[in-house]
């Protein structure tokens, strides 16, 4: 499938603003998370093989921050029981409608419930399965407790979350490294240098990354007894949490 390509922050004249999912990203989402995640594609799919693993008979599967429902839809094709449900929840209305689109089009037998709301409305219950795929970067960090908590609460024995998240480093020549090849990631992907400084000013008061063992406290915090690493290249990195 062919996708508008993203050129979003090409313009050297446009009025630059905090990054918001609206219409404009929503329209180009697919290839700019493509380009700008490093093992997007991986991470996607091997989503949809936990879901697989750890999604109980009768039980609730969320995507939080489900955006154009990439996650979803891996799910959807990964749970063996058909009665579960797929919870997937947005807070851009641009997202959550072309989700819908997307998952009206599917022929997968699992049955999604898409809500828009805000993911700290919500109230897990029932659920097996969890993920917060790049997600919780765009929370304050005083609010991400409460959120994992609930989620923790929610699940079933057996249940598990995954938690992507975009890293920071406490040492400032790993930042600068990984800054670096990160850089050097979208570079190779077509980025210009403007397109990279632009949606890095753009995202400068809006995605606010914490280092790797701030995610990891969290977790086992809220009570999770299994807490591993499972995806990373470069600054990017998926955590894998089992309540047990």
């Amino acid at each position: 499938m062919n996708y508008k390509k993203d050129k979003l922050f090409s313009d050297p004249d446009m009025t630059l603003s905090d990054f918001v999912f609206d219409e404009q990203v929503a329209d180009v989402f697919p290839d700019m998370i493509v380009r700008s995640v490093p093992g997007y594609r991986t991470i996607i799919s091997q989503i949809g093989m936990l879901s697989g693993r750890f999604a109980q008979p009768g039980t609730h599967v969320y995507d939080m921050g489900c955006s154009l429902g990439a996650v979803t839809l891996a799910m959807r094709r990964g749970i063996k029981h058909k009665d579960c449900k797929i919870v997937a929840i947005d807070n851009s209305e641009a997202m959550v409608k072309r989700c819908q689109s997307h998952c009206q089009r599917d022929t997968g037998m699992v049955p999604v419930e898409i809500i828009c709301r805000d993911i700290r409305e919500i109230e897990i219950n029932n659920a097996s399965f969890a993920v917060l795929n790049f997600t919780l970067q765009f929370l304050e960090p005083s609010e991400r407790y409460k959120v994992i908590n609930n989620i923790f609460n929610g699940l079933v024995p057996g249940g598990a979350l995954i938690l992507s998240e975009k890293i920071s480093f406490s040492d400032n020549n790993r930042q600068k490294l990984f800054d670096n090849l990160y850089y050097d990631f979208k570079r190779y992907n077509g980025y210009s240098e403007l397109e990279i400084s632009r949606k890095r000013e753009a995202l400068d008061n809006v995605l606010k990354r914490e280092p790797k063992d701030g995610h990891i406290k969290r977790l086992k915090s809220a009570g999770f007894t299994i807490v591993e690493e499972w995806f990373r290249c470069f600054n990017f990195v998926s955590f894998l949490a089992v309540k047990e």
